[in-house]
């Protein structure tokens, strides 16, 4: 109700100054959140429109209050100067939406969204940087559907890439493996970590003799051949890897709907098609001289085109240093130019299509299918999308700007301009961590910040590893808290304490920060961590629990319980402030989930999440609730749980955190 209030107040404003001032250009309204409820709700700061208006902010300030007349939920206006319109929400309004559970319409726009993320070569096990792309792409996803948007989650594979030939070079080369030696291991339990080891392997066998790096290059080579020996044995290595990584996210209940596989877009001419479409329309030029001879390039997103000399042949040329090579003189395709024809497939803009085969069947029974040359009949549609977001580090930069920009040279801007690279930061380690992994530290390392991590060095995290380390260390805490409960409780109540630590720790820090992980740190009881927000619910259900009260009962019908007349006494006055910025940190569980979606930074709520848990926890210690002479007082305590309890669970659920029943 808060973000539906707040867009019904911004939305009156408007009206109100453009019947005002009808020949006035209005800037946009901004609603700003008061440092303290004391203040007010809202604070709206009026300077942006004394120029437009030629009127003082503070006399705009005074003509709103005065004139806008009632606005159903707000209680009154003040003026402030220097020009500032503080407003106060009414208080019994809210909070008896909230009780109610009150849900205003929303406008969803049309049109499917594509979130792409994990997408890890499929050469090795997963690693805990991997962990922090799933977890940002699984909870923007979250998002998204909370708000109602209808989303496709695809994770791409590129099994025919370096990395993949590395490992079938160390097969092949160094292990001197048959295919059916190499099949053989991939039935082991756990495949991906013996492939882990052997690229560590391969990357010093390269070291140790130059020469090596030409039979990598062969092998690549050979694997864009589908009818190889080579092509068959890498097609068995990445696809028992890629099982592997779906295991490993499904821990995590972190799902996909579809897997295109880089060797389908070879094979089924995507880029061909891409190829033709990109001359046509002069997005690529082929050079005839220089360093990129005979290659053929377009301009790097951001830089400008050649000053126009009168010769029209040299002022379309790019500058050597400008220049971004997408087919190589070989004939060879760059990644960047599969990468702009497979995104051509993903808005409905190459004419082709994959054929779809199902691949793995998750325990809620929903089928994740994979590209394949020859598919199934009946399958979903994929593609064709309004709205793309690209989960992918911040490395990739460029390359994800230059496809835009390559849609934008074929004319397609509406499809660039609903195209988002949802970039972040990598994953490391405290030296402390990397100690309790076994890791040797050197005195400097030690006294780092963070270790970084390398898994062509065979130095990280395997994400298999940490979920087992942090599950065995939960479980030792919940065996000592709750020894009466069978095993099977206390590991399913470990595994829930486990997996919203990791997925709380990632979240918490904004994209842009690089994250040290810490074991201690992420299941920390204390501070601002996945377990506080969760013991927080738990402690809000025991209440109930100890009064014989059904908590999701209640919650689903708190209005029945307390009279909106109760509500509005015990949220009145100087003294209630305290419940109030309860009930209203309740209220922006949708506001938050809009300005993640709008920046497309998820760590606003866990932040929310876990002032919410704050606020909770304090007033959990000041009120004894259960013990409440006043009948009509202990139901508005009650209420108050019940609300805050309701929206804590929503907000983590977002975060793809589970709350245990017990802590």
């Amino acid at each position: 109700m808060y973000r539906y209030l707040e867009h019904r107040l911004a939305w009156r404003i408007v009206e109100f100054l453009r019947f005002r001032y009808p020949d006035a250009n209005l800037p946009k309204v901004v609603i700003e959140q008061p440092p303290k409820v004391e203040l007010g709700d809202f604070a709206i700061p009026l300077f942006p429109f004394a120029k437009p208006l030629r009127t003082a902010p503070l006399k705009i300030a005074e003509a709103i209050r005065a004139d806008i007349g009632p606005i159903e939920g707000i209680a009154e206006m003040q003026v402030a100067p220097p020009g500032y319109l503080n407003v106060r929400i009414d208080r019994a309004w809210m909070a008896t939406a909230l009780a109610s559970d009150q849900k205003p319409p929303a406008d969803i726009p049309p049109g499917k969204i594509l979130v792409e993320h994990t997408s890890i070569n499929p050469n090795k096990a997963a690693h805990i940087g991997h962990l922090r792309n799933a977890i940002l792409g699984d909870t923007f996803v979250r998002l998204l559907r909370f708000e109602g948007r209808e989303v496709d989650i695809q994770n791409y594979i590129d099994n025919t890439g370096v990395q993949v030939a590395d490992v079938v070079v160390g097969f092949t080369q160094i292990e001197k493996k048959s295919r059916a030696e190499i099949e053989a291991l991939t039935h082991q339990p756990r495949f991906d970590y013996y492939c882990w080891d052997l690229y560590a392997r391969v990357s010093k066998w390269y070291e140790q003799d130059k020469q090596n790096l030409q039979i990598r290059a062969r092998t690549l080579h050979a694997i864009e051949d589908a009818t190889s020996e080579t092509a068959a044995i890498a097609e068995l290595i990445s696809t028992a890897v890629l099982r592997r990584h779906l295991e490993t996210m499904d821990r995590l209940d972190i799902e996909y709907d579809f897997l295109p596989r880089e060797s389908e877009i070879l094979h089924l001419h995507f880029w061909d098609a891409a190829f033709v479409k990109l001359k046509e329309a002069g997005v690529l030029t082929y050079e005839n001289e220089g360093k990129n001879k005979g290659c053929w390039v377009m301009r790097r997103a951001g830089t400008v085109a050649t000053e126009d000399t009168g010769d029209a042949e040299q002022a379309e040329k790019i500058s050597e240093e400008d220049q971004k090579v997408i087919v190589r003189s070989n004939g060879t395709v760059g990644y960047v130019g599969k990468d702009i024809a497979y995104h051509m497939w993903k808005f409905g803009l190459l004419g082709r299509d994959f054929a779809y085969r199902k691949f793995y069947r998750y325990p809620n029974q929903h089928d994740c299918w994979i590209s394949a040359m020859q598919g199934e009949k009946d399958h979903p549609h994929f593609g064709d999308v309004a709205e793309i977001y690209n989960v992918i580090d911040a490395r990739q930069s460029e390359a994800q700007n230059t496809v835009i920009e390559a849609l934008r040279g074929l004319g397609h801007n509406e499809a660039a301009d609903h195209y988002t690279h949802f970039s972040y930061e990598m994953v490391a380690l405290t030296p402390r961590c990397a100690a309790e992994l076994g890791y040797a530290l050197s005195e400097e390392d030690k006294t780092r910040s963070y270790i970084e991590v390398s898994g062509r060095k065979g130095f990280g995290v395997k994400a298999d590893d940490l979920l087992d380390q942090l599950i065995a260390s939960a479980k030792n805490e919940v065996d000592s808290r709750h020894p009466q409960l069978t095993e099977t409780e206390r590991l399913s109540i470990a595994k829930q304490i486990a997996i919203g630590a990791l997925r709380y720790f990632m979240l918490k820090f904004t994209k842009q920060s690089v994250i040290a992980f810490d074991f201690k740190e992420a299941l920390s009881f204390e501070g601002e961590t996945g377990p506080y927000a969760q013991y927080a619910v738990v402690r809000a259900t025991s209440i109930f629990k100890k009064a014989a009260i059904d908590p999701n009962s209640f919650s689903r019908d708190v209005a029945n319980n307390v009279s909106a007349a109760d509500l509005a006494k015990f949220l009145a006055g100087d003294n209630a402030d305290e419940f109030w910025e309860l009930w209203l940190a309740a209220s922006k569980t949708s506001y938050l989930v809009d300005q993640c979606i709008a920046t497309t930074e998820p760590a606003y709520l866990a932040k929310h999440a876990f002032q919410l848990a704050q606020l909770f926890n304090t007033f959990y210690h000041r009120h004894p609730i259960l013990s409440e002479p006043d009948e009509k007082r202990k139901q508005f305590l009650l209420a108050t749980v019940a609300v805050v309890r309701r929206e804590l669970i929503r907000a983590l659920a977002v975060m793809g955190v589970t709350v245990p029943p017990v802590m």
